[in-house]
């Protein structure tokens, strides 16, 4: 069975007994939980949050560096983050704005709010090649 679904570039992904999506460019089939659909209430939240909902204590909020997700490029994850000084995840990246331009406390990566975030990025991005380790 497949379902349509934004890519999600997160090691979530890979779980035992996972649906699969066809993947672009010819790449393998991607697993997707059974457990963690892409739906369009998780998008939904993600645009909320990631125009203002996330409460930052300095009045930030993503879209004042990144208008509709442009230049967060998720689909270059995981790769090198000068600012993380590791290899990184979106939601490692997510967090990093949120600790520092927003002044925020962190969200785990698996928190509901973090998947909203990193769904509505990728909605955004929707499109575009996978090219980890770019930029």
């Amino acid at each position: 069975m497949q379902r349509s679904l934004v890519w999600l570039t997160s090691t979530a992904l890979l779980v035992a007994g996972a649906t699969t999506v066809a993947a672009p460019l010819g790449l393998p089939p991607v697993p997707v939980p059974d457990d963690n659909p892409q739906t369009e209430a998780k998008i939904m939240l993600g645009d909320k949050l990631f125009h203002g909902g996330l409460n930052s204590s300095n009045t930030m909020s993503c879209d004042q560096c990144h208008p509709n997700a442009s230049n967060v490029h998720p689909e270059t994850y995981p790769k090198f983050q000068q600012q993380l000084g590791k290899v990184a995840v979106l939601g490692e990246m997510i967090n990093w704005c949120i600790m520092n331009p927003l002044e925020s406390e962190p969200l785990a990566l698996d928190s509901p709010d973090m998947v909203a975030l990193q769904a509505y990025i990728l909605q955004e991005r929707r499109g575009v090649a996978l090219a980890p380790g770019k930029h």
